[in-house]
């Protein structure tokens, strides 16, 4: 399924102060405008997390099957493989920051993904976990004690590790799609902005009805935790949960706002919670105790040559550098955005139909409504 890029007379005009980029989208845009600059910002960044993602999910997935309900997992981020040199190279932070992936579960299981809470707060996942859980406990005196005591605590972590499972499955998705995009450029098949968002929503829509799952072995016996006959796909409960929780709201950051509920510097109703990837202010990037600092410099390991080049050539060169990966990766993230509204669109952006174009512009003011406060202004 391949976005069309044409150009389209609407019936009438926009009074969104967006306007502008509505028309765009309207004749098969993006929210980031085309340049060679903007694709080679996009495409390089996307290569690097495309890297670091696939070390993300690796080790949400290990974490959700292999550390079931171990309370105090020391050696959690190590992948099942603990050796000395690899301890001092944990110590000495030579390593893939695992604690940004737990930041976006985290922000997953806070906002909440509708289909997948609708199963974890029901009957069914009740009995299947509580299954899991006794064969867990089977041989633990002092578990079953903290059991009896706190009957649901057991049954909040496993609801806990079903999210860190299903973003370990989304993630596995998007790695292989960004670095075939990387691939693709670098064979001279991509060449501007609306190609990059051509082929992000081709990979959303084939693995749109993927299904996604979670089991654990216990005992040398399997326990289906979320079944496949639960429904739960990869489209409607992950990707578009994760845009919500992680592009939009997420958290504030601690050390830059005040979490004290006097202050009111905090709104306590989620939905006006817009703190994600796409409102964030760079600057801060690099400080500490600023997660998307863990994750820039991450991505710095693994950037290719030519975007390297480009950084460099700034006026500070590499002190900067966490600062300028973030622009690039808020350049890359409206891409996938723009792949995922393309994706959710009422009608085709082709239609010729008045009804269906009348449909589709309220769709995209209403997303601009959202945008009013973000970075989109920053980067055309």
């Amino acid at each position: 399924m391949t976005q069309t890029v044409v150009g389209l007379t609407q019936p009438t005009s926009s009074n969104h102060p967006l306007r502008e980029i509505i028309y765009r989208l309207e004749a098969g845009g993006a929210l980031l405008p085309n340049s060679p600059e903007n694709v080679l910002e996009v495409i390089g960044i996307l290569k690097s997390y495309g890297v670091v993602l696939d070390a993300y999910q690796r080790n949400l997935t290990y974490i959700a099957n292999h550390q079931f309900l171990v309370l105090f997992p020391f050696f959690k981020y190590f992948n099942g493989e603990v050796t000395f040199n690899k301890l001092l190279k944990h110590w000495w932070h030579d390593r893939i920051n695992y604690e940004f992936a737990e930041y976006c579960m985290k922000a997953m299981f806070w906002h909440g993904a509708e289909g997948l809470d609708a199963y974890l707060d029901g009957e069914e996942f009740k009995q299947r976990a509580g299954a899991a859980i006794d064969a867990r406990l089977q041989k633990n005196v002092l578990m079953r004690g903290l059991k009896r005591l706190t009957s649901d605590f057991f049954l909040e972590q496993v609801r806990l590790l079903s999210y860190y499972s299903a973003l370990g499955q989304f993630w596995n998705v998007m790695s292989p799609m960004f670095l075939n995009l990387s691939d693709r450029y670098d064979r001279g098949e991509i060449h501007t902005i609306q190609d990059v968002v051509d082929h992000i929503l081709n990979g959303l829509v084939e693995a749109a009805n993927q299904p996604i799952t979670y089991a654990v072995t216990l005992n040398e016996k399997v326990y289906e935790i979320i079944p496949r006959s639960v429904g739960l796909t990869f489209l409607k409960d992950t990707a578009v949960p994760y845009v919500e929780a992680v592009f939009f709201r997420s958290f504030p950051f601690f050390g830059t706002v005040s979490y004290n509920a006097q202050a009111g510097y905090i709104s306590p109703n989620q939905a006006d919670f817009n703190y994600g990837a796409l409102f964030a202010d760079p600057l801060p990037i690099g400080g500490a105790g600023i997660p998307p600092t863990l994750l820039m410099q991450d991505m710095s390991h693994f950037l290719p040559d030519y975007l390297k080049e480009v950084y460099l050539r700034g006026l500070r060169g590499e002190d900067d550098m966490r600062v300028k990966i973030c622009l690039s990766f808020q350049k890359s993230m409206f891409c996938v955005t723009t792949a995922a509204i393309f994706g959710l669109m009422p009608y085709p952006s082709t239609t010729t139909n008045p009804e269906q174009q009348h449909a589709n512009r309220a769709y995209l003011e209403s997303w601009m409504d959202r945008f009013l406060d973000s970075r989109l202004l920053s980067v055309q």
